[in-house]
């Protein structure tokens, strides 16, 4: 089975959504025998914590239902999975940094590298603004979702 990590600063807005919305996906593709995903933040400031309740709203609203609890990423997450997605360039160089070994640092990749014309982009981080910022957090991976699904697919395979 392969396996795909979303990580974010505090893991309760858009790794979680990632999360929910790329599950969604996979489970609509049939493919929940072949793909696992999970969530987990460069810092622990949430561990444990649901998702933020506004973003749980506005995936809700899209029909997708975020249920996990923040966790930090730590070392073994680099041994345990075969790609760890980073929502942001900033957690793209946190993760860079705790990856153990050249082989890990391979795995690293970031979510809008997969969102047609935002490549090298970042999906921002909606915690400090309104409506808007969850909005565009989830259009953003909606967009990136099936396209790394069949990244995965194909470098597993």
């Amino acid at each position: 089975m392969a396996s795909i990590l979303f990580v974010c600063l505090g893991n309760i807005c858009r790794s979680p959504t990632a999360e929910g919305v790329v599950r969604h996906r996979i489970e609509a593709r049939g493919l929940s025998e072949q793909l696992e995903v999970d969530s987990a933040g460069t810092t622990g400031y949430h561990a444990g914590e649901r998702a933020d309740a506004r973003m749980r709203a506005h995936a809700s609203r899209r029909g997708y239902d975020l249920t996990s609890r923040a966790r930090q990423v730590s070392a073994s997450d680099f041994e345990r999975f075969d790609l760890v997605v980073a929502m942001d360039g900033a957690n793209h160089g946190d993760l860079a940094d705790m990856a153990p070994g050249e082989t890990a640092e391979t795995k690293l990749i970031r979510y809008c590298d997969f969102v047609p014309g935002r490549e090298g982009e970042d999906v921002p981080d909606p915690y400090y603004g309104g409506a808007e910022g969850f909005e565009r957090v989830l259009d953003l991976i909606e967009a990136g979702a099936d396209p790394l699904i069949d990244h995965v697919l194909k470098v597993t395979s």
